[in-house]
């Protein structure tokens, strides 16, 4: 019994120190912003990035134009850490713009486009999914790019001076763009590729 004991508490030593390190091998690598709507958001695009993004280490923020709690399309519930205007693009290493059809309400916000711009002076990675290509376009961003989108909005990044290709994802310098839920494991092993070729 006594040996059992020994092992039962061997066993959880060794478990904590393994736990410890594979904290340590994960250590945070910066962060992400991943800007969503406050309502109807697409949760495939929210939750299948974020996942993988802290998977690679890297710590993702949430904002949206109001703190509180985000609902999406399908009902997920998501925390938002902070409000658009209390963005400081100093410090991310990049920018997603989740998709879903609340989106529409972030296409004319200005402080949305002033983050997008910012990011883009900074040359810094810039993704956008389903309907989020479309901030990015009414930013004034993509004129000249190669992008896609939600195949509805097609119009909407021409109309902008973006290259619409109809791709599932593209990518045209820093910036990398895809067209719906089904792309967003593609979308951001990409956007951490990015990240990778442009970590300075």
């Amino acid at each position: 019994m006594k040996y059992f004991k020994i092992s039962i508490l061997i066993f959880f030593l060794l478990a904590s120190i393994f736990s410890y390190g594979k904290e340590r091998c994960i250590k945070k690598k910066g962060k992400i912003l991943m800007v969503i709507a406050y309502k109807y958001f697409r949760d495939e695009e929210y939750a299948i990035p974020r996942e993988i993004l802290e998977k690679n280490g890297w710590e993702v923020t949430v904002a949206s134009w109001k703190k509180g709690t985000a609902v999406g399309m399908l009902g997920k519930r998501v925390k938002v850490d902070l409000e658009l205007e209390k963005v400081n693009p100093d410090e991310y290493f990049g920018v997603i713009f989740v998709g879903g059809i609340g989106t529409v309400k972030l296409f004319d916000n200005k402080i949305a486009h002033k983050i997008a711009k910012e990011f883009y002076r900074s040359q810094k990675i810039i993704g956008a999914i389903c309907f989020g290509p479309v901030i990015l376009a009414r930013s004034g961003i993509l004129k000249g790019k190669k992008a896609t989108c939600f195949y509805t909005k097609s119009k909407e990044l021409e109309k902008y001076g973006a290259k619409y290709t109809g791709k599932s994802v593209e990518i045209d310098g820093r910036i990398i763009t895809a067209n719906g839920p089904k792309a967003a494991k593609e979308f951001v092993e990409k956007f951490i590729q990015l990240l990778k070729i442009y970590e300075k």
